[in-house]
Parts: C-alpha cells; sequence; structure tokens
C-alpha cells in the first residue's frame, strides 16, 4: 500500500514529453511509481480531468526576510510554487555586523520596496554569519523548499564597512576577504552569489546598492569562490552599460568556473542593449564555451498603481503631498471631496532630479501608456484599454480619468503600468524567448515590490495567458511545465525535483484548466507592524502538494509545513525505483 496515489489525471512530466493519463504513487517524500498503479494508496485523489504537473520552481524571489518568520510564504505558495530560490540582485540579510541591521533593511526596503517596519518587527536576527543564517532558515518548517545566495551587497558591507557601503574600490585583500565570505556560505548550503548593477537599485536613502559599479576584478575574484567549491550560480541584474562590457566578465567566469552564471534580460527602450543585442552577446559567448542564461519574464514588468500604493500618478502634486501622511480614511476623505479632486487635478506635477527621472515622468504623465484592468484583465492589454484612450472616449482628460479610476470602489482601483518588456504594446518577443535554450523563466521577484507588483503569480499567468488564452500565439503545456518546473530546478543543480518520476520529491499540482484563473489583486496590511503587500489568488489549483504532504486543497492550506531549507545542490536519484506499470 502506497501512502498516497493520485489516479486518473492527466501527467505533464516536466520532461517536455507529451502529456499522458496515468497515475501516481507516492510513499514517504518522494513519488515512487508512475503509470497504472494497482495498488491502493492510504489515502487516493481522483484527478480525472486534471493536469497533474510538478511543483513550480521559482528561481528570483526576495523571501529573505519573510522567510524567517512566514510558513505559508504567500503568495508563491498560492500559486503552485513548491521551491523558492531568494538572495537575488545582491541583497540580503547576511552576513550582518550588528550594528548593520537597520542598514541592511534599508537596502532591502530601497532596492526590492519591502517595508521597513515589517522587516524590522519581524526578522530576529539571530545570526551573523551567512552559514549562522542559513541555520536560522532551517529551523522553520515552511510550506515551500527555500534556497538562497550569498548577497553582494551585505557581503561588501560586511568586509569594507562604509568604503564597501559607498561603492569605493576594493583591496586586492578585500576582494580575498570577500570571496572567502562567499566560499564559506556555498560550502554551508549557498545555492550561488547575486549582485546588483543597475542605477534603479538604490537604499531607501537614495545610495546605490554596494557593488553597482564593481570591477571586473572584484566580481570574479568573488566569483571564484564558486570555482573553489565546485557549485554555484553566479546572479545579476545589471544596466549593462556598453562600456563595463560585462558579457566579456560574465563568459570569462563562466569558463573558468565550468558553471553558470545568469542575468536579468528585460525589453526596454532605457536599456543601452537591445533585448536582441543581449541575447546576441549571450550566444556567442556561449558558442565559445560559456554557460551564460538569460532571465525572462512572461509579461510585462509593471507597477500596479493605487493611491495606497507605492507610486500614482498624482503622487508628485502639491496636493497630494500635502495629505500624504494622513491615514487612509482621512485621505479617502479628500480624494472624495470634488473641490479637492478640482484643485489636485489643476496642480502640475513637481517631479525630483534623479537618475529615473525619466521613469517618475511616466508614472506622471504617460497615460498612453497606463491601462485599466478590468475584471479578467490579461496583463497583455491593447491600446483599446490605455487611459489615454478610455479618456478620449468619455470625453475628459486622462488625469481626470485616471483619478476616477483609482477612486472607485472606495479609493481600492489600479492602474497598470507596464515599464518594461512591453515597449511593443504586446509581448510577442517572449513567445520565442520561451523557446529559446538560452534563456529561463525567471523574475517574479515574489516577496518583493510590496506596494507595486504582484508578479508571484506568473506560474499561473504562464497557464492561463501563454498556454489557454493567447490569442497571439500560444505556447504548449508540455513546454511551458518543463520550462517552470525542470529547467529552473537544473539550473540551480537542483535535480531532484521538477520530473515527475520515480525517486525524485512528491512536489505535484492537480490543476484543473478549465477553471484556471488570477484572482484580482488587493493591497493587504498583513506583514509584520502592518507592512503593506499586493496579493493575488488564483483558481484552478485542485491541490499543491510538498514533499508527499497536502500543503493546499482549492486555495486553503491544509496546516501542513514540509518545506525545507535547501543546502547545496541536490542529486538525481540513483536509480528511477518504478517508470512503467506495477
Amino acid at each position: 500500500m502506497h501512502d498516497l496515489v493520485i489516479r486518473g489525471g492527466t501527467i505533464v512530466d516536466g520532461s517536455g514529453a507529451p502529456a499522458f493519463r496515468g497515475d501516481i504513487a507516492i510513499d514517504g517524500e518522494r513519488i515512487t511509481a508512475v503509470g497504472t498503479i494497482s495498488a491502493s494508496g492510504r489515502r487516493e485523489i481522483d484527478a480525472s480531468g486534471l493536469h497533474v504537473t510538478p511543483g513550480f520552481v521559482d528561481i528570483h524571489t526576495h523571501y529573505d526576510g519573510q522567510a524567517t518568520w512566514d510558513a505559508e510564504m504567500a503568495p508563491s505558495s498560492w500559486h503552485g510554487v513548491t521551491t523558492v530560490v531568494m538572495g537575488n540582485c545582491g541583497v540580503g540579510f547576511a552576513p550582518a555586523r550588528p550594528d548593520r541591521h537597520q542598514w541592511l533593511i534599508g537596502l532591502m526596503e530601497g532596492v526590492e520596496d519591502i517595508p521597513g517596519t515589517a522587516l524590522a518587527e519581524g526578522m530576529r536576527w539571530n545570526w551573523e554569519s551567512f552559514p549562522e543564517y542559513l541555520d536560522a532558515l532551517a529551523e522553520l518548517p515552511r510550506t515551500v523548499d527555500v534556497g538562497t545566495h550569498v548577497p553582494h551587497g551585505a557581503v561588501r558591507a560586511y568586509v569594507m564597512g562604509e568604503r564597501g557601503a559607498n561603492n569605493e574600490a576594493p583591496t586586492a585583500d578585500d576582494i580575498a576577504a570577500m570571496s572567502a565570505i562567499v566560499e564559506d556560505g556555498l560550502r554551508a548550503g549557498a545555492l550561488g552569489f547575486s549582485t546588483s548593477r543597475t542605477v534603479l537599485h538604490k537604499s531607501i536613502d537614495g545610495v546605490l546598492v554596494p557593488g553597482t559599479t564593481a570591477t571586473r576584478e572584484e566580481l570574479i575574484g568573488i566569483g571564484r569562490a564558486m570555482g573553489r567549491v565546485g557549485h554555484g550560480v553566479f546572479e545579476m541584474a545589471s544596466d549593462l552599460k556598453r562600456e563595463w562590457n560585462e558579457f566579456s566578465w560574465m563568459g570569462d567566469l563562466s569558463r573558468e568556473t565550468g558553471l553558470p552564471v545568469t542575468y536579468a534580460m528585460l525589453q526596454s527602450i532605457a536599456k543601452e542593449m537591445s533585448w536582441q543585442e543581449q541575447m546576441a552577446a549571450t550566444e556567442a559567448q556561449n558558442a565559445q564555451g560559456a554557460h551564460i542564461v538569460a532571465q525572462i519574464a512572461l509579461r510585462g514588468t509593471g507597477i500596479l498603481m493605487a493611491w495606497q500604493g507605492t507610486v500614482h500618478p498624482f503622487k508628485f502634486r502639491e496636493s497630494w503631498v500635502a495629505i500624504e501622511g494622513l491615514p487612509w480614511a482621512k485621505q479617502l476623505a479628500h480624494l472624495n471631496d470634488p473641490a479637492f479632486k478640482a484643485r489636485l487635478l489643476a496642480e502640475p506635477s513637481i517631479i525630483p532630479e534623479s537618475d529615473i527621472q525619466a521613469v517618475l515622468m511616466v508614472v506622471a504623465h504617460g497615460f498612453g501608456l497606463q491601462y485599466a484592468m478590468p475584471e479578467g484583465f490579461d496583463y497583455e492589454p491593447g491600446r483599446d484599454l490605455a487611459i489615454e484612450t478610455l479618456a478620449r472616449a468619455a470625453g475628459v482628460s486622462p488625469a481626470e480619468y485616471a483619478y476616477d479610476m483609482l477612486t472607485a470602489n472606495d479609493g481600492t482601483g489600479f492602474i497598470y503600468l507596464p515599464l518594461l518588456n512591453y515597449a511593443d504594446g504586446n509581448l510577442d518577443f517572449v513567445a520565442g524567448l520561451l523557446e529559446h535554450p538560452d534563456t529561463v523563466i525567471s523574475l517574479s521577484d515574489g516577496g518583493a515590490h510590496c506596494g507595486t507588483i504582484c508578479d508571484a503569480a506568473s506560474p499561473t499567468f504562464l497557464l492561463q495567458h501563454w498556454v489557454r488564452d493567447r490569442v497571439r500565439g500560444r505556447v504548449s503545456i508540455e513546454n511551458a511545465i518543463r520550462r517552470q518546473c525542470r529547467d529552473t530546478a537544473l539550473l540551480y543543480g537542483l535535480e531532484d525535483r521538477g520530473l515527475l518520476a520515480p525517486g525524485h520529491l512528491a512536489d505535484i499540482n492537480l490543476i484543473d484548466m478549465g477553471t484556471l484563473k488570477l484572482g484580482k489583486p488587493w493591497l493587504a496590511f498583513d506583514l509584520p507592524a502592518g507592512g503593506k503587500r499586493l496579493l493575488q489568488t488564483a483558481d484552478g489549483y485542485v491541490a499543491t502538494i510538498k514533499r508527499g504532504a497536502v500543503t493546499f486543497e482549492h486555495g486553503v492550506p491544509t496546516g501542513a509545513v514540509p518545506g525545507q531549507l535547501i543546502r547545496g545542490p541536490q542529486q538525481a536519484p540513483e536509480a528511477a525505483l518504478t517508470i512503467a506499470a506495477e
């Protein structure tokens, strides 16, 4: 008798092979048979009419603080994710000297828009070194497995103090010390090292993330720790400035260590290198023996703008600034006052000077690039949903139309602004990248950008939009599942998951593709200290199973928390146990 048998589902096993109807047997935390299972199970689940897939592996998240206090790991866990990798973009909370706690919180708050008050109240800081941080993570069971990178910002500040925090050049001894810390972290179980090289990433005080201007010598010197240990992924967010010649050092580091280097690949009119140039440079380096992987997003990297969110089109107008610090009830009273509305709409936006001023201009005035979010919004909107178009049809100014949209439903309205990955007004270019061997699905930013985005729902969007509903061309469910499960797992050496095969972890989703649907996003104030975050649920997940335990049924947590800390690469099962029928 098996512990659990899933019967009669359409199995999409993660390998990319055609889906087939069959059963899956689970004993303990592993799959023990796939095919036609004659033996009964202590519990059986009828999967007739459902798709049975591996649990999703999300390799770009920022749950570094949340993972120390939260067992549920929402919203990623609500969308079939059973494994997350965090510590991306060079920000995290270890190593951490006792006098650097608030500074590290400010760094994360500025870069990833996670409320600092929530982090300050939620974290216990029962660690200093990176290995101690891993030990702290291991103490808390969760609905998902967690793995993490060693973050450049924390390492630089730990070794160099204010010099590191201020992006001063390191000495050879500094580089050696940073590399040693990364090596210790990798040997303790980190899955890689991360850094940030974009001016968009700043602390809450407006200071560039440590490492933004790091030289080739620093980056390769630190990255060599991976080669000494024999595993790890070097992850980077970058503006890809031409003078930095990023692909040259990425290729050299990958060839020297034999390990992957991965970077955020986004379509942007502001980036020096177009996405086509980025992919061409990636292909050229890989043709010379490197292993560089471009991380791609499945939809526009956008901002959900709301009165209570981080930004909205009126953030820089005098009347809003005057009420910004008031309690929400008083703000809403002002917003519903016709005199206040008229006064605010008549005011100009006073946009502060900064190196992201162009972005802020789009936030304040780019109504042709901002979209309404009706029921069933699919995140690939056409011009008919642009605020500018809707306002023209309504006979009002775009600003007034936007104001009314945000104020609807007691001030809980949203406007969608895709800043990146939407320069063409569609997602056609992503279709080709989904098939490209040098790309990996990523950039969900789960746990981050709490007041601006909720792309932790990306796995659901992949199936709903790209597999089932998209009019402009879809992808097969077999390829979609392989890319979100097996390919993401293998990049980080997690060979024990992402595949429905005997011996592999029983991380499984049972999905009703007919009813699969993203819910409407909302702002919750449920983080420690009442911190806000955007959340989005989904219909259609009949069950999610983690390490053989059912963690969610019809979107409701069961209370099971079998998730563990991942320490280093995970080997594939030595041999298949039973693939065919019993």
